[in-house]
């Protein structure tokens, strides 16, 4: 709150991402839905299809870096409108495919830029309206995404149910760009823009939009620490798409209706919803780093309990719940932790740089987790894939500190981190 008793306008900026967030990553974790439409209509191979998705997901992390570059320069505003026209308009006209070739164009390329323009634009800009509260107001504004996890998946396996999936993808395209573009204007680029400061305090006197903690892009990238988070978000994002793609075929591989699939993709959601609620404000108060490595450590417990999932349905359901607990913590800890590490001027910069190169990485968890089934014709080894990489990504965490004058080549100045 600030004088006057008026909402402190951080937390409309805050509604406004997770709106966009919520049908942003709704759409995209509704792919499995798809794919299973998919695959019934043209016979596809399970791997060249999730191919597809792989596409997709090294290209939007790695557009992330533009788009994060693009938001500290225009804002985010035109940044996400921008975003949601081709995010719609590609999700439209995959209603018209009928050859392989074009779901790797329009969804993995084309609706691949579009959605570069939801995580990081909202993140960064979400880092820079907070510092004291900056878990808790990321974690929120994630629990969006979290939301459309749950709700999205459900309405795509009734739409498909009832009028078919190309019908199905036109709804969710026009959708997705209508809602994008009105939400938009909410996204003010910083506090100082509107004359405040973060967290509603006082704005001090002569205050502008630089920050004296803060590390240019052309700085952080020479430290070690900007390493070791690319190495430990790498790790941990190899698999975190797997259960997007896969989890619905999965399901129906042990004997269950599309449907009752669907709910195991919206359980994923359901515990994303709860992991991002919690885990951000828990950071905020136990520090980032602790708090991320026991959200590596359920994530690999998460991934484990796919392992038995044939033991019953309550036990498929759980295992995806904690898989969204501890997969939506990783992803809500990590604009913060950038802020934390290199300051709020230059996070769009920052946060899209790390996004491009550790977010790449989970494109290739879809398509080897297809390629493993095909070759073997189970997930058993997928599985224990991912909680070796979550294991990977725990040790090389161990070592990540903020960063110092002597991690650069060119002698930076220090970030204090509390």
């Amino acid at each position: 709150m600030i004088a006057g008793r008026r909402l402190y306008r951080g937390w409309f900026v805050v509604s406004g991402a997770f709106v966009v967030l919520f049908v942003a990553y709704g759409a995209h974790y509704s792919f499995g839905v798809f794919l299973s439409a998919l695959l019934d209509e043209f016979h596809w191979s399970r791997a060249s299809l999730a191919g597809v998705f792989s596409i997709y997901a090294v290209m939007y992390p790695a557009v992330g870096s533009v788009a994060g570059h693009l938001t500290d320069r225009w804002g985010p505003r035109v940044v996400i409108s921008g975003g949601g026209v081709l995010l719609g308009a590609a999700l439209a006209a995959m209603s018209l495919v009928t050859q392989l070739w074009q779901p790797y164009l329009l969804y993995g390329v084309v609706a691949g830029i579009g959605m570069s323009a939801a995580y990081v634009p909202c993140n960064a800009t979400v880092v820079r309206w907070f510092v004291a509260r900056r878990g808790l107001a990321v974690g929120l504004a994630m629990s969006g995404a979290s939301a459309g996890t749950f709700v999205m998946p459900l309405v795509a396996q009734l739409l498909v149910a009832s009028v078919g999936w190309r019908v199905a993808y036109v709804v969710f395209g026009v959708g997705i760009a209508a809602t994008l573009i009105l939400v938009a204007p909410l996204m003010h680029r910083d506090p100082e823009s509107l004359g405040l400061a973060p967290d509603g305090g006082a704005r001090p006197l002569h205050a502008t939009r630089s920050d004296p903690g803060s590390w240019p892009l052309s700085r952080a990238i020479q430290s070690r620490a900007f390493w070791a988070l690319a190495a430990t978000f790498g790790a941990t994002w190899v698999p975190v798409f797997i259960p997007l793609v896969h989890l619905v075929p999965f399901a129906r591989d042990l004997g269950y209706s599309p449907m009752t699939a669907a709910w195991v993709v919206s359980s994923l959601g359901a515990g994303a919803v709860l992991g991002r609620l919690v885990m951000g404000a828990v950071s905020d108060r136990f520090g980032r780093r602790r708090t991320l490595r026991v959200a590596l450590a359920l994530q690999t417990v998460a991934c484990l309990g796919l392992l038995t999932a044939g033991g019953g349905l309550l036990l498929l359901l759980g295992a995806s719940a904690l898989f969204g607990y501890g997969y939506a913590s990783v992803s809500t800890l990590f604009p913060p932790l950038v802020g934390d590490f290199f300051g709020r001027a230059h996070a769009g910069s920052i946060v899209g740089a790390l996004f491009a190169i550790a977010g790449s990485t989970g494109g290739i968890g879809p398509w080897l987790a297809g390629a493993l089934y095909d070759a073997t014709g189970g997930y058993t080894v997928t599985w224990t894939l991912c909680a070796s990489l979550n294991v990977l990504a725990l040790v090389v965490f161990t070592r990540a500190r903020p960063p110092r004058e002597r991690d650069t080549f060119d002698g930076a100045c220090a970030v204090k981190v509390q």
